[in-house]
């Protein structure tokens, strides 16, 4: 099956700044391309503290992946940081996709080996950078991030408080 043949299984979303892709607590039954904007992905945690784990950026997929895969419900939410346009295709239809498309199988193949590349680097950046590197990693790779997220999503995404990421900005900018 072509690209062009499998347009029909796809829809066309706008979120407004603060709606809900993927709310915590409910199943997850669609993945969506970012044409344009930015989500955050966030939990609460034991002291329902909200926690930044990824930001979701243009030209990249979103989802709560392992509510999506297991159609269980999700243990994050995913919230427009910004208004932002989707292309968005369900969890059936993708399906569907799989099963008569090996250009779609492989598709889904090299979207999920990019996820998990994604998700180790920033566990192991978690525990063995310095505020400081992660910081200027995140300057360096994602400038966006750091000129439209607020200061709280941020240092919440680096593991660090919000103090810490004020320092050093002041130091940045000596």
């Amino acid at each position: 099956m072509e690209f062009e043949e499998s347009s029909v299984y796809f829809i066309e979303k706008t979120l407004k700044k603060h709606e809900y892709f993927v709310q915590q607590g409910k199943i997850s039954k669609q993945v969506a391309f970012i044409n344009k904007g930015i989500l955050r992905s966030y939990y609460l945690n034991e002291e329902s503290q909200e926690i930044t784990s990824c930001f979701c950026v243009e030209e990249n997929l979103t989802t709560s992946f392992t509510s999506f895969v297991l159609q269980k419900p999700s243990e994050i939410s995913i919230q427009a940081m910004e208004e932002t346009e989707l292309l968005i295709i369900n969890y059936e239809d993708l399906q569907k996709l799989y099963s008569i498309s090996l250009a779609w199988q492989n598709i889904g193949r090299a979207f999920a080996e990019k996820e998990y590349i994604i998700i180790e680097q920033y566990a192991s950046s978690l525990n063995s950078e310095s505020a400081k590197v992660k910081y200027l990693r995140l300057l360096k790779e994602q400038p966006q991030i750091i000129q439209k997220a607020p200061i709280q999503y941020i240092a919440s995404y680096l593991g660090i408080t919000t103090r810490t990421l004020s320092r050093i900005r002041k130091e940045i900018k000596k």
